[in-house]
């Protein structure tokens, strides 16, 4: 395994453990509303996954763009930073 980790892309890398790190703790909350059984502590506890899987996009977003930057155009990375953008504001519009 740890042969299999080191023949990959670190910027891949990077990003699939910021994935895994964002279904732990999703998988945490599901388990933390189990436990606590009680609907103002899950909507608490979702709220704050709320902002978790921005942090968590923006990051691996982030690590991907720079790693592509310069194969990319300005104009293709404008368009892609509007992209962001308006997912962004989707989110929490």
């Amino acid at each position: 395994m740890k042969h299999f980790l080191a023949g990959l892309d670190p910027a891949v890398r990077s990003m699939a453990l910021l994935r895994l790190l964002s279904a732990s703790i999703e998988m945490t909350a599901a388990v933390l509303m189990l436990v606590f059984n009680d609907v103002r502590k899950a909507v608490l506890i979702n709220s704050l996954l709320a902002i978790v899987g921005p942090v968590i996009f923006i990051l691996t977003m982030t690590i991907g763009i720079f790693q592509i930057a310069e194969q990319l155009s300005y104009a293709k990375l404008i368009f892609i930073s509007i992209g962001v953008a308006f997912i962004l504001i989707g989110v929490y519009k």
